[in-house]
């Protein structure tokens, strides 16, 4: 048992729903930085450190999820 696997979904949907989606206004944070990867417009390291700490939930709970599914 992993680390993962300790960390409820409850937890991880809070993580998801707060974290990766702050600052809510005008656009999640998430969203835009996604926005400017595609545009190739991510070049700042505040930028790329955004990305990286607004997508850490949404990738636990990606991680999470494969390993639940190879698990059942």
């Amino acid at each position: 048992m992993t680390i993962i696997d300790r960390i409820s979904w409850p937890i991880v949907v809070l993580l998801c729903l707060t974290l990766g989606l702050a600052p809510f206004v005008p656009e999640p944070h998430i969203w835009e930085k996604l926005k400017m990867l595609a545009a190739g417009d991510l070049r700042r390291p505040i930028d790329i450190f955004d990305l990286v700490y607004h997508g850490l939930p949404w990738m636990l709970a990606l991680v999470k999820a494969v390993r639940a599914r190879r698990q059942a």
